[in-house]
Parts: C-alpha cells; structure tokens; sequence
C-alpha cells in the first residue's frame, strides 16, 4: 500500500527548492568558484592568526565573573513550587551566560585559546568537563566535523537523512521522514523537530552519534569500544576517550555530593536547568551553521575542505548574545576555514572574507527565531542530484499547516 508521500506527486521530486534568507545562493555555487586556502590565508592579516594568551585568559575571566554574578542571583531565589517560573527564566538566563564558557572551551580544542598547550589544554578540559562534555572525545569528533563539513558520508554533525539512501554511503530513510511530515502536518512535526534537536539531540549525539554520518556508525563519546563503532576513535584517540570519562566522573560525583548535601532541588535549579538551556544553545548554533533549505550536502565528487567550509552560514544573534558567546554565531564561515584563529580577530577577519570573497561567503540575515522554525519544519530529507552529486532538500506537500 503506498504511502501518503509516494502518492503526493511521485515523491514531489520535481518541486523548486524552498529559498531561505540566502536566496539559493549556496545552490549556485560551484566547486571551481570556492577560493583556495592559501587565496584566503593571504587576504587576512598575519595577526588574525595570532593567538594571546593573557587575552584569552580576560575573556575567561569576564566570562566566569558574569557566570559568578548570575549564579549568586540564583542563590537569592527561594527554592518554592511557587518560584517554578522564576527558575525557568533563572535558567535560561545561567544558561544562556555559561554558554560562553562552552566557547572557550571549543576554542582550546581549535587550538585557538593559546600556545601554551599545557595551559589550553587544562582550560578546555576543565570547562568541558564542568558541562559534562568530554574533552579529548568531542576534540576528536568535532575536528572530523570540521574536516569533512556537510559531506553526505563522512560529515559529523547534522547529515541528513537521503530519499532512496544506500544505507551505506548515504543515511537511508528519507521516504519514512517525509511521510511522517506529511502525515503530522506541518506545525506538529516542527513542534516534534525542535523538541528532538534541542532537548533530546546533544545526549543523542554524545551516546549513540546520532545525526552524525554513516561512515562512523554508532558511536559513543564515552565509550570507544564495542558495542559501539570503534570508527571515530583511531589510534590514541580511543585512550584520549577514557582520559575523558576522568573528568565526567569527577563531576558526576560532585553532583550527586551536592544532591545529598544541599539538596538535589539545588542541583536542579542552579545546575541541571541551566546546563540544558546551554545544551539547547549548542544544538541552535551548530544546527543553523550547517542546515538551510537551500543549503546543499555534497558527494565526494564535489567536495573538499573548502568547500564544506564554505557551506557554512553565518547569522544575526545580536549584540548581547555576540558579547557573551564570542560571536561564535556570526564569525563561523571563517571559524571553520580557520578554526585557529581566536575569537577576538575573527570579527575582523569575516569582514575581510565578506569583502573579499562575496559570491561564495554565506550570511543568512533571516531572523535567528524565524530560521529555526523555517529550517525545522522544511528541512526534513533530502534527494541526490545525480548530475552534480550533490543532495538537495526536497519539500512535502503539506496540505495542513
């Protein structure tokens, strides 16, 4: 028996893509017009690249002192059913504010923190670990997201799942993912969607690589052999893993001494809350870079460093939110060229890249709410084009909204 989808047009394969702030800009693009590294290198001061340790150690500082700050107001709110709103806002305020020291944090895994390595790498252990991240495991992964940005195979980080997918080379279950979109109706899969990416998607991802690409398989953050794929984890990185956990552990334990001793309505609602309002902010950031309605994934006929790097999308977040996360939302285009380059040059070297280089350079000025909702109630499964292996969001046709 067919299913709504296969009866809705042949698959509405033939549909036009669904343009989004960037106007089908990525879809023109082409592998010959992406400049090379080195075009890119040159058009940049030599002092972008410079990383200073005692400036990144004031952004540290300013970072925790407001961190500080917003968790000494938490200390001020009774811990009441009746305050249960008052700690929902408390929470997306700590939560919002932390989300900085998750930035740092993902800069000493750049390297884009300091040359003192040493000094780096306890900064970024220490922060990770604190947000029960750990470290040398999302080092690995995330250096694999980097290297192989919005590939339909090998990327690491929100690969989509393909209408008629090999299973092999490509995420399979396109078809099942459009015909629940259709089946739900707009507004309710969209409701689903963000519920799956921003609560559930980063527990997902560290425990089963979840949305990552099929070259990996299942793996697991924490746990770098079987029953798990052993694929993301050569070499050192599978002991780098365990090293990981140490800081987990540690951490886990504090909570739950904090849990026994203070209480666990404490923990929850200076800690916990916050931390999954951070959790969610992550999702946000990494899901809007790398995921547009015409924003393509490519075969390996098509891809290269570059190339994936130029797919990503930079984004209005404001002054308030460019101030505590390090504009790490609006300054990504170049992040990803050169993930080296610390966040206090990167402002200028956007504009460069901008200046310099406007056909290719994405920046998506849709408002940050209103792509969220367009991205996750459009973005649903995508379909290969064969002549230029490339694989391009295909939309339902939703009859309800």
């Amino acid at each position: 028996m067919l299913t709504k989808f296969e009866l809705t047009n042949e698959y509405n394969f033939n549909r036009t893509f669904l343009p989004s702030g960037l106007k089908g800009q990525a879809l023109k693009i082409s592998l010959d017009d992406i400049p090379s590294r080195k075009e890119v290198r040159e058009a940049i001061p030599n002092h972008c690249f410079s990383r200073q340790t005692n400036r990144s150690l004031f952004y540290l500082f300013r970072t925790l002192l407001i961190q500080v700050f917003v968790v000494l107001l938490g200390f001020s709110i009774p811990l009441t059913k009746e305050m249960i709103p008052i700690w929902v806002l408390y929470s997306i305020c700590s939560g919002t504010t932390a989300m900085g020291l998750w930035v740092l944090a993902h800069e000493c895994g750049h390297g884009a923190f300091s040359n003192n390595r040493k000094l780096e790498t306890i900064v970024g252990y220490c922060l990770h670990s604190f947000l029960l991240v750990p470290y040398f495991s999302w080092q690995r992964s995330h250096a694999v997201h980097h290297a192989f940005t919005n590939h339909i195979t090998d990327g690491e980080t929100h690969v989509p799942v393909v209408i008629s997918g090999d299973g092999k080379s490509e995420k399979k279950g396109g078809e099942i993912e459009m015909n629940s979109s259709l089946v739900l109706g707009k507004t309710v899969y969209g409701f689903i969607q963000l519920f799956l990416h921003l609560i559930l998607g980063w527990p997902a991802y560290l425990l089963a690589g979840k949305t990552g690409g099929p070259r990996y398989g299942m793996s697991n953050h924490f746990w770098p052999t079987t029953p798990f794929s052993k694929t993301l984890w050569p070499s050192i990185w599978a002991k780098k893993v365990w090293v990981s956990d140490w800081g987990i552990i540690f951490m886990l334990i504090f909570l739950a001494i904090w849990s026994l001793n203070i209480g666990i309505s404490s923990m929850i609602t200076l800690y916990l809350g916050p931390l999954i309002v951070v959790n969610i902010w992550l999702v946000i950031y990494t899901w809007l870079h790398h995921t547009d309605t015409d924003v393509p994934h490519l075969g390996s006929s098509q891809f290269s460093y570059m190339r994936g790097a130029f797919l990503s999308i930079d984004r209005p977040y404001g002054k308030v939110l460019d101030f505590l996360h390090h504009s790490i939302g609006s300054t990504h285009v170049i992040h990803h060229i050169e993930p080296t380059v610390p966040h206090y040059h990167a402002r200028l070297a956007t504009r460069i890249l901008k200046n310099k280089f406007p056909n290719v350079y994405l920046y998506n000025p849709m408002p940050i709410h209103k792509s969220l909702w367009h991205i996750a109630t459009n973005c649903v499964a995508v379909k290969k084009d064969f002549e230029i292996d490339r694989y391009v969001w295909k939309q339902p046709n939703h009859t309800s909204s």
